[in-house]
């Protein structure tokens, strides 16, 4: 993974949020924190944020007495998390690495995370990490894309990007969002981090519905891909949208758009 694929600043976290959340992430987000809520926890901690989505599912959810530490490698994510929640005093909002989690052992009832586990550059040791911060018998649920053939609007941009860059393709999605897919790889790394009772569930569901300029606009300009696109040509990022723009209209028309994407849903016991 390259280091700029963990780089959520500037313009990316207004775009990921008002884009991406409503067509790939918010279904998966209530999804996840229904499941955490079934476990009626006291203690949470919730790794990789990102802008909180699944932060606002879980809250409604949560006991009154519950705690919910909810952390980012990237502070401006964090910080928009904390402006679109608003005060809940069962909510700490705080920067840190999954890979070093600043607390005790023993703290948390539940670990969880929303499509973060793809950038841990190490993710047996924030495995390790989880597992060492959760009580015993506490649970790790995360969510996980698919490969990116699974993801038809994701793959779609990134064929269109190796046609626009054909000498040196962006390959951000394709390697780390949507690179680690293999759930005999999940299975194994989570074992070597002493994880046990491992499940994993693939579900299937269809996008949002947003135009295409909304859906290339998201991809290439609220995530990381903007990184690669830029350091490509720096002054070629609207371009390299419009590209991407093209392929969709191509392929789906005019209107509003949705499309096929698959994720698994994982949890496994301390």
């Amino acid at each position: 993974m390259a280091e700029i694929d963990k780089v959520f600043a500037g313009a990316i976290p207004d775009l990921y949020d008002r884009l991406l959340v409503p067509l790939i992430f918010a279904d998966y987000a209530h999804d996840l924190a229904a499941r955490v809520a079934r476990l009626k926890p006291h203690d949470i901690l919730e790794i990789a944020a990102g802008t909180g989505v699944v932060t606002r599912a879980l809250a409604p959810q949560m006991d009154a007495n519950a705690r919910l530490v909810a952390t980012d490698l990237n502070q401006p994510m964090l910080d928009l998390a904390a402006q679109k929640q608003g005060d809940d005093p069962r909510i700490t909002w705080r920067q840190a690495d999954a890979l070093e989690l600043p607390f005790q052992a023993w703290s948390f009832d539940v670990v969880l995370c929303q499509f973060g586990v793809m950038f841990f550059p190490d993710r047996v040791q924030a495995y390790r990490e989880a597992h060492r911060v959760l009580k015993p018998g506490g649970y790790f649920l995360f969510n996980v894309w698919d490969v990116i053939e699974a993801n038809e609007l994701a793959h779609m941009v990134t064929e269109a990007l190796a046609e626009h860059f054909p000498d040196d393709p962006p390959r951000f999605l394709a390697r780390t969002p949507y690179g680690y897919g293999d759930p005999a790889l999940i299975r194994a790394d989570l074992e070597a981090a002493g994880f046990r009772n491992i499940t994993l569930e693939t579900l299937e569901k269809k996008s949002g519905a947003l135009s295409a300029e909304e859906i290339a606009t998201g991809f290439c300009q609220g995530t990381p891909l903007r990184n690669e696109i830029e350091a490509r040509h720096p002054s070629g990022l609207g371009a390299a949208t419009q590209a991407a723009i093209d392929a969709l209209h191509q392929r789906y028309g005019e209107g509003a758009i949705d499309g096929r994407i698959r994720a698994h849903v994982v949890a496994a016991n301390r």
